[in-house]
């Protein structure tokens, strides 16, 4: 992806404040969003797999490499209780 995104740790996502809106447009961009999600919970929860998820907070573009431990229709739950919410990511991989 770009490398206007920058990297943000894990243990720093807690004091991250997230708009509402949607970062995406398309609809076809927005189901495979969650279709990838799907398969980081699964790589996740079988191989304890790390992956890079690319989103927007108030503030800047970021990526994180985590583990996603659960999914929601709104969030992505990561360790500690950590959240990011769907609509705020472009991208996982």
């Amino acid at each position: 992806m770009n490398p206007q995104f920058e990297t943000i740790a894990k243990e720093n996502l807690s004091q991250l404040v997230f708009p509402k809106t949607e970062v995406l447009q398309d609809e076809v961009a927005i189901k495979q969003r969650f279709s990838d999600l799907n398969r980081a919970l699964s790589l996740g929860n079988l191989e304890h797999s790390k992956i890079k998820i690319y989103f927007e907070d108030d503030q800047s573009l970021k990526v994180v490499e985590t583990t996603v431990w659960g999914l929601t229709d709104q969030r992505v739950i990561l360790k500690q209780g950590n959240v990011i919410p769907i609509n705020r990511i472009f991208k996982s991989v």
